[in-house]
């Protein structure tokens, strides 16, 4: 419709175009296109042989050598960069079809060997670790073929009813609970700490001034050996502060005590 403007085709820093420029230039190199690529003069051997379905074990050399130096002239005329190692298997190729078709020195059958035997071993290797490498590609592979998934639990809150008890059954489960405690009850017996300290007190409290008081009078047989002890380091401790007077008559004779005034 006239009056009508056109929608822009582009816009560069946000101004909108609708014409192209007049003096834009395109050079003829600015587009490429890669029809075949291939990893190396061993993956394009392996094409060349598998399109026209050759026996690898039997090669014809001169159909593949021509095959080859017609791809590597394709790629000249594309303006690609040929690596070094192209170059390398095409003068190999032309040595194997020179060895094959020059005459050579008679060699005896167990010494005659076939140009093409190490060309053979190499794309035989080669064409099994395509084999090992598709396999691998072939494997699920995470944020390929496999994504993990993750999803928040939905908030729920989940009500529970008291069961319906009764007052009675309250008790009866506390009886049953008590019963089963008195099963387990432990009475817990500890022997009582005896105090130097206190039985030098006791001691003092025992004997008089004036009177002298036999020294087995001070022991307890029920408090066994331990107080034996006590009651024997509180008589010594007591004679070592000069709090008491000792006397024997003679030796092995019975020992008094009685308090010094």
């Amino acid at each position: 419709m006239d009056g009508v403007a056109a929608p822009p085709f582009a816009k560069v820093s946000g101004e909108p175009y609708t014409q192209l420029p007049q003096d834009l230039y395109i050079p003829p190199d600015a587009l490429e296109i890669f029809l075949e690529a291939f990893e190396g003069p061993l993956d394009l051997l392996l094409y060349l042989i598998r399109r026209q379905n050759l026996n690898i074990l039997d090669i014809p050399i001169a159909d593949i050598t021509r095959q080859y130096m017609e791809y590597l002239a394709l790629m000249q005329e594309l303006r690609l960069e040929l690596a070094a190692e192209y170059l390398v298997m095409a003068a190999w190729l032309a040595e194997i079809k020179s060895r094959l078709l020059l005459p050579g020195p008679a060699l005896t059958e167990a010494e005659e060997e076939d140009p093409r035997a190490e060309l053979v071993r190499r794309l035989q290797e080669y064409e099994r670790f395509q084999q090992a490498a598709r396999a691998l590609d072939a494997l699920p592979r995470l944020e390929r073929d496999t994504f993990a998934a993750s999803a928040e639990p939905a908030q729920r809150e989940v009500a529970r009813a008291p069961p319906p008890v009764s007052l009675a059954d309250l008790l009866h489960a506390l009886r049953e609970v008590l019963a089963r405690a008195e099963l387990f009850g432990r009475h817990h017996i500890q022997r009582e700490a005896l105090s130097v300290r206190e039985r030098m007190s006791q001691v003092l409290e025992r004997l008089d001034a004036l009177r002298f008081t036999p020294f087995t009078a001070l022991f307890r047989p029920e408090e066994g050996r331990m107080g034996v002890v006590v009651t024997l380091l509180a008589v010594l401790e007591l004679l070592r502060e000069a709090l008491l007077e000792l006397v024997q008559t003679e030796p092995f004779a019975p020992i008094h005590l009685r308090r010094r005034i």
